[in-house]
């Protein structure tokens, strides 16, 4: 005899067998006993929830001769034929390959025909989501009038597809996810029976994988069976390409303390040893969320699935963590899974990290406000506030980068300098040692790397730029000439773009000016002061 996969081996056959959906299955054992069957269900939900099983064993109801309070009996001539797949008055049709209208109009024409041996012709069909538009509306002239010897139950995974005239034909049954701990009761259960054992870690980990859904759960388990009897979680983890708890303990840390260096050479590990990277993505963005629940979550039931150990170790390093910095790290695995849906999955992984040990290299709302708290704690050194200079004082002799007004006429070679209003404080740089009180932007190219995204156009203009303070002045060196004339054109986009940018580096707003080098101090000609001194005397 062929083998028979574990998830159909132990499929269902009553009501009563059905784990985790009694408040849909109660309530059809109901109405089948009072006899109150209606033409069309709904079956809703995610993959592997029960669909397909309760649809099978609602059509054993429907036409069994012998019900136990709604349950099928699974004894009599109609359940018997079922089971073996022999009632032709029970059709199930997969909406995935027949969506087409003219499948539908011919299964209109069939509903007409009685049953040939059963008190119901029941239509299941599967995926109903998929149907095409005039498929829909041919099923729904038939949904309107049905013939009362025909049942329909339609099942999908994506109910927001369907169109609100199918949905209010239809009585709804909306499956939920399966809890974990039926998950393992069940896995357990089926272990015992098939001669298994099964960890309760293991147990743990398979329902984690399972998302909810049973039929995974045993699917999973049916690959660690063909491996080996005893099932623990080094087995499971095997089976699934998963990273493992220590290995994102250790990734996390690496995140926390900014490695970069060590986190990727964890990853290029699991990669050698065949962990999928997508895979390790959900499981690192499912290991931060169990974070987040133990910083938020202060009872002792914490919606987490994974074993005492695990949690043990979860709580000591949420214990190190900033809630912030965990919705950060989640907002920034997120985003990356839709990267790995057309990208190198490998580069997508390296990359995330990267820029979640490196803050300065995201942009992102979250990764300026980790800037600006590190900024309003200390940590990070901010130009001193000082009043703004006289406007009456005057000009060094020669200054390195005379700043002009900002009426200046924009045609006489230099940026004009914005003005701030009357009651806007004024705030100075940071005085150097030198001569001239200038002082080089080091991280200048931040400033542009953060200009490529909020302003492209003068990213590009700033391309081999330098910049330096002086005062309360940002002076800018930049080669090409065209920088000067987009500053002078009047559109304020760009100065803003600019100072916003330099603001978010520097930890400081800054006026604008254009840098020109000191010009060198002239040659004396010795004779010619020699001819100047004699001047002074008078030579009889």
């Amino acid at each position: 005899m062929a083998y028979q996969a574990l998830y159909r081996k132990y499929r269902p056959q009553t009501f009563s067998e059905v784990v985790g959906q009694e408040h849909i299955t109660e309530t059809l054992k109901n109405e089948l006993a009072a006899g109150k069957t209606v033409h069309a269900y709904l079956f809703t939900g995610t993959r592997g929830t029960g669909k397909t099983s309760c649809a099978k064993i609602l059509a054993k109801a429907v036409n069994c001769l012998n019900p136990k309070d709604g349950d099928p009996c699974l004894s009599c001539e109609s359940c018997l034929s079922v089971s073996k797949g022999e009632n032709t008055d029970i059709v199930e049709i997969d909406a995935a390959s027949n969506n087409s209208v003219d499948s539908i109009r011919e299964l209109r024409d069939q509903v007409s025909f009685a049953p040939s041996s059963s008190k119901y012709r029941v239509y299941i069909i599967d995926e109903v989501h998929m149907l095409t538009v005039s498929a829909f509306n041919a099923l729904l002239k038939t949904l309107e009038e049905p013939p009362a010897h025909v049942v329909f139950i339609l099942a999908t995974t994506e109910v927001h597809k369907l169109p609100a005239t199918i949905l209010s034909r239809c009585q709804r049954f909306d499956f939920r996810r399966i809890e974990a701990d039926r998950i393992c009761e069940r896995i357990q259960y089926i272990a015992d029976k098939e001669g298994l054992t099964v960890t309760d870690g293991a147990a743990s980990l398979i329902a984690a994988a399972a998302d909810g859904g049973m039929r995974d759960a045993l699917s999973i388990l049916d690959l660690c069976a063909s491996g080996s009897k005893n099932i623990d979680e080094e087995t499971v983890e095997s089976v699934c390409g998963m990273a493992g708890g220590d290995y994102l303990i250790k990734l996390a840390d690496y995140i926390k303390s900014r490695n970069a260096e060590g986190a990727l050479m964890l990853i290029d590990r699991l990669y050698g040893n065949s962990v999928d990277m997508q895979r390790l993505l959900a499981e690192l963005t499912s290991h931060y969320r169990d974070l987040m629940i133990i910083k938020t979550v202060k009872g002792e039931n914490k919606p987490i699935v994974c074993s005492s150990a695990k949690l043990k170790a979860l709580e000591e390093q949420a214990a190190d963590y900033d809630i912030k910095d965990i919705m950060r790290t989640l907002s920034a695995l997120q985003a990356a899974n839709a990267g790995m849906q057309s990208g190198n999955r490998r580069c997508e992984m390296e990359m995330t990290v990267i820029r979640l040990c490196t803050p300065s290299l995201s942009y992102d709302l979250a990764s300026l406000e980790r800037r600006i708290a590190a900024l309003e704690n200390g940590t990070v050194r901010v130009a001193a506030v000082s009043p703004a200079p006289p406007k009456a004082a005057p000009a060094p002799e020669k200054p390195t980068s005379p700043p002009q007004n900002e009426d200046a006429n924009p045609d006489d070679g230099e940026i004009p300098l914005p003005e701030y209003p009357a009651d806007e404080p004024q705030i100075s740089a940071p005085k150097s040692s030198d001569d001239g009180g200038i002082t080089p932007v080091d991280n200048w190219d931040e400033v542009l790397r953060i200009l490529k995204t909020s302003c492209p156009l003068i990213a590009g203009v700033l391309k081999g730029s330098a910049a330096y303070i002086k005062g309360q002045y940002l002076l800018i060196d930049a080669p090409n000439g065209q920088f000067r004339s987009l500053i002078n054109s009047g559109n304020g986009l760009y100065k803003d773009s600019i100072r916003k940018a330099a603001q978010t580096v520097l930890g400081v707003t800054y006026k604008l000016g254009p840098y020109t080098a000191a010009a060198p101090k002239a040659e004396e000609d010795p004779l010619a002061a020699l001819a100047d001194r004699l001047k002074n005397f008078e030579i009889n």
